[in-house]
């Protein structure tokens, strides 16, 4: 019987590249990419658009009831992880600035953290995943077989926000956009539930003036020659 297919957790601070290293490795495992910080800003901008702020426990265990039936991933020809909300793709507007200073606020609260972890956790429970967030190592599946912590200097990591940023249209400038990883760095690192840091097993990666692809190589090179490959299936939880 061949072996069942890995789970790979890449972590790490916004901007430090783990969404990109975590697809190209899945790529090449041909494993699923699982955009764990795609689903909190899923569930930001749901709750935006419908006017509910982190205060209303109430209504955001509503709406997470609403999510789990509507909310899919979609793999999309590229490798990248595609959102959509009641069928309707909404994965370029979980970027924008107003999601992305709302995310972490919903993402501390604990019935939030606690549904998705249960969905990350059923979309990882045949293996064939590669994982990005936060507490993937730590928390959603200690258990993995191969863990990584991606980190990159506050500045690197600002500079590559502020071009995706302007890239897409927005008018932010540098300053701002600094403040704001500063900013989510220590929400991430001093909140009381599943704080940003590595697991103890995990394998550090600066990607500080790093090109990607030596990047994937030297993440490459912690796997065994004959890593078991294959997809897992499921796109909902």
């Amino acid at each position: 019987m061949s072996e069942k297919p890995w789970v790979v957790t890449v972590d790490g601070p916004a901007g430090a590249g783990k969404s990109t290293l975590a697809r190209l490795l899945a790529a090449k495992l041909g494993y699923l990419y699982l955009d764990t910080g795609a689903m909190y800003r899923a569930v930001a901008w749901a709750a935006l658009r419908r006017g509910i702020g982190p205060e209303d426990e109430t209504a955001v265990e509503e709406l997470l009831q609403e999510l789990k039936a509507t909310l899919t991933l979609v793999p999309a020809k590229d490798g990248r992880c595609r959102v959509k909300v009641e069928g309707r793709d909404v994965t370029a507007q979980l970027r924008s600035p107003e999601v992305t200073r709302a995310a972490p606020l919903f993402a501390q609260m604990p019935q939030v953290r606690k549904t998705l972890t249960e969905w990350q956790r059923a979309w990882g429970e045949k293996g064939g995943v590669v994982a990005d967030g936060r507490d993937m190592g730590t928390q959603v599946f200690p258990w993995a077989q191969r863990k990584f912590f991606v980190t990159a200097s506050p500045h690197e990591r600002a500079r590559r926000r502020y071009r995706q940023l302007r890239r897409q249209g927005f008018a932010v400038t540098f300053d701002e956009v600094l403040k704001e990883v500063l900013e989510r760095d220590r929400q991430d690192e001093n909140r009381e539930l599943a704080p940003l840091k590595p697991a103890p097993d995990a394998i550090l990666v600066d990607t500080t003036g790093a090109k990607v692809q030596e990047t994937v190589r030297r993440m490459w090179s912690y796997f065994p020659r004959h890593v078991p490959r294959g997809v897992a299936g499921g796109r909902r939880p």
